[in-house]
């Protein structure tokens, strides 16, 4: 029996930090203070994490670094994509919403489609602090982490940017559409 490593080979470790790199160097106003080199070589230490980045990367995330957080030495990558991932779209929010559906069920479900990539879901606050870095979502939608007293009740939380304005929605659980996929986040 053979098992699936989560490792890349150097061909694509090397595509994907090429093209981390130059997403980095575009965007370095979702970065200040922060240079490629510590990034990438921290990247080189942890090839599980790279696995991850080119999952996202793969599913049309776009990740790039939003931030570095002192306590913990980590570089905080977020997808940044300016439209939800096109190819996380049209999933339910989790299992308990995927088995609820009788008939039209999607492919997949938004926590455990993160939890295979390796990455969590964009809380309210990181969607947000999102939001601050640029305009993303304006013809799409994200699901975010909900609350699990609005979980238990059927529902799930996404948001989106129109108008120059950063909305929060409901919906039940079980939907999904074209137009809605997730953000994830990952710590290096």
């Amino acid at each position: 029996m053979t098992t699936h490593k989560k490792k890349l080979s150097p061909e694509q470790r090397k595509e994907l930090l090429t093209a981390l790199k130059a997403r980095f160097e575009k965007n370095m106003g979702r970065h200040k203070g922060i240079t490629w080199d510590k990034v990438q070589a921290k990247l080189e230490d942890h090839a599980d994490k790279l696995w991850s980045l080119n999952e996202m990367e793969s599913t049309g995330g776009e990740p790039d670094v939003v931030g570095f957080d002192k306590k913990t030495g980590e570089y905080i990558f977020y997808d940044c994509s300016a439209e939800s991932p096109k190819g996380r779209r049209s999933i339910c929010y989790d299992y308990e919403a995927l088995a609820a559906r009788k008939e039209h069920k999607p492919k997949n479900n938004v926590i455990d489609m993160a939890a295979a990539m390796g990455i969590k879901l964009l809380t309210e606050e990181e969607y947000r602090a999102l939001q601050q870095l640029g305009s993303f979502d304006t013809k799409t939608s994200s699901w975010i982490v909900t609350p699990s007293d609005i979980r238990e009740l059927g529902g799930a939380l996404f948001m989106d940017r129109r108008y120059n304005t950063v909305f929060l929605y409901h919906n039940g659980a079980d939907s999904y559409y074209g137009a809605r996929a997730f953000r994830g986040s990952l710590r290096v």
